[in-house]
């Protein structure tokens, strides 16, 4: 049952659920780059490095407590409270929907990432348009690698079932919790349905450890001041649907060189 009217959305929110996040700060970040909080202390709890390639839902230490609905109701991320110790910070949702790690630094050869062909195991719900534009992958670090800057030449599926390699830049000394888009994809591409194998132009010097993990953006948030809340509400929101078992985590655009701590609460009306 959708929430197709004002009176249905005011009568959701009255009985909605809330999620808590408050999020330690990160360091060693870089403005302009996006990091992952799931590694971030605080509530939820730290997430765990995957020790092998994962689906991810619900019940993972790190994701946003949810409560699936049994249909034809559904959830609909309603509201969220938000202050961070940053001025000008921007949060995002992400439903976190696959992740490895275990690939290193000080290797420039092929390593196999192993992530579910075509995310099989994974509901439709939450991978949205079959043509899976609506997913990011990312290339996620866990511990530093070395101070060479390198290219991860990265071997994807698009969603046609062809293959392709992209070409991703990584910086020198690239830092645990950060975070590089897999991208540009190649012309004609909608998106990406598999990445199958990561390899580095050269070593970095330090093994480290990073993965690569696949996301579904769900909303975008910012703040202004600085310890101030501010509040967005289901228009701002584009009141989204959150699928059963989505594994809801934060990711933030630095603005600086920590993400700062990050304060909240996020209303699920269901509908």
């Amino acid at each position: 049952m959708a929430i197709t009217s004002r009176d249905q959305l005011i009568a959701a929110l009255a009985n909605s659920r809330h999620a808590l996040f408050d999020k330690a700060s990160i360091s060693n970040a870089v403005a302009g780059r996006f990091y992952s909080l799931w590694r971030a202390n605080g509530q939820p709890g730290q997430g765990a490095i995957p020790a092998a390639a994962a689906l991810c839902n619900k019940d993972l230490l790190g994701a946003l407590p949810l409560v699936n609905q049994t249909a034809p109701m559904s959830n609909y991320l309603a509201w969220v409270d938000v202050a961070s110790s940053l001025a000008t910070s921007t949060l995002e949702i992400h439903d976190r929907l696959c992740h490895q790690a275990g690939l290193v630094g000080n290797l420039a050869t092929l390593q196999t990432t192993n992530l579910p062909l075509n995310l099989v195991g994974i509901e439709p719900e939450r991978i949205g348009q079959a043509d899976h534009s609506q997913l990011q992958w990312w290339l996620e670090w866990y511990a530093d690698t070395g101070s060479t800057g390198v290219t991860a030449t990265v071997a994807v599926t698009y969603d046609d079932d062809t293959s392709g390699n992209v070409a991703v830049p990584l910086a020198a000394t690239s830092r645990a919790s950060g975070l590089y888009q897999i991208l540009p994809f190649a012309a004609g591409k909608t998106g990406i349905k598999a990445v199958n194998s990561v390899t580095l132009s050269a070593t970095t010097g330090t093994a480290g450890n990073f993965g690569v993990t696949c996301t579904r953006y769900r909303a975008g948030l910012f703040t202004v001041v600085a310890n101030k809340a501010e509040v967005f509400d289901w228009a701002a929101l584009a009141l989204p649907e959150i699928a059963n078992d989505s594994c809801l985590a934060l990711l933030q655009l630095c603005t600086t060189t920590t993400t700062g701590t990050s304060k909240g609460v996020v209303r699920f009306a269901a509908g």
